[in-house]
């Protein structure tokens, strides 16, 4: 009973605290911004929280194992949430809120922010669902790629590639952010890859393959826009990641 009422009251109090700016919260990791979009790694021990901030931007975020947290937004009660491994979302702003790691596991996720949301909401650019390009799963070679949603114009897919897998040459006209939700090893092959090359006695032979990127559970890549490539799992086992695709 102690334990609980002590429980209540650090809650309380922690709700009661000044907002901090999500840059100022030490829980969420900076990795990576560009003028589209502001990742962070968020960690939070068992049984731990964060401080309550302000999440000013819209965001989708992608969770690293299986947990269960009491998501306490302000002037809001508190909501718990069973999160499962790969678990992604999109997550409306403007709100300030605190998260409490309720199981015995940290709490791991990937936080990345639509930093252009306000235009991307009115975006005139559109994924076509007569052709199914805004739901649905695809059978790649020994893989899928099951289409998540599409919010503030940017098409969220899951990938799931056994050893050996690959997710075919494709164009993209805009750019993408690939987030490893496990540790993969995958081979990105760009357009033109195999055109032969004049060698020093005057005989073709082909460009050497790129090095695979070895990403960890967590790990995010830019990817540009304009690009033809196709991607390869390279390593033993399944790999599975999340991408989004910009307009």
């Amino acid at each position: 009973m102690k334990a609980a009422l002590l429980c209540l009251i650090l809650l309380a109090a922690q709700a009661a605290a000044p907002e901090v700016e999500i840059t100022n919260e030490p829980h969420h990791h900076f990795t990576f911004e560009n003028k589209s979009v502001r990742v962070f790694n968020v960690e939070i021990p068992s049984h731990s929280e964060t401080l309550m901030h302000w999440h000013r931007h819209d965001y989708i975020s992608v969770s690293l194992g299986s947990t269960e947290i009491a998501n306490n937004v302000k002037d809001k009660p508190p909501l718990t949430v069973k999160l499962p491994d790969g678990d992604v979302r999109f997550v409306s702003a403007t709100f300030a809120h605190f998260v409490r790691d309720l199981g015995p596991q940290p709490f791991r996720n990937v936080t990345i922010e639509i930093l252009e949301d306000e235009s991307l909401r009115n975006s005139t650019a559109k994924w076509d669902p007569n052709k199914n390009e805004d739901r649905g799963l695809t059978a790649l070679p020994n893989g899928t790629q099951q289409i998540l949603f599409v919010k503030d114009g940017i098409r969220v897919s899951e990938f799931e590639l056994q050893s050996g897998g690959v997710v075919p040459m494709r164009h993209h006209a805009g750019p993408q952010l690939l987030v490893a939700i496990n540790d993969v090893d995958l081979r990105r092959d760009p357009a033109g890859q195999g055109i032969n090359v004049e060698g020093s006695h005057g005989h073709d032979k082909p460009l050497p393959a790129p090095a695979p990127d070895h990403l960890k559970s967590g790990d995010s890549k830019w990817l540009p826009a304009n690009d033809a490539h196709s991607i390869k799992n390279t390593g033993p086992k399944l790999a599975k990641f999340v991408t989004l695709e910009f307009p």
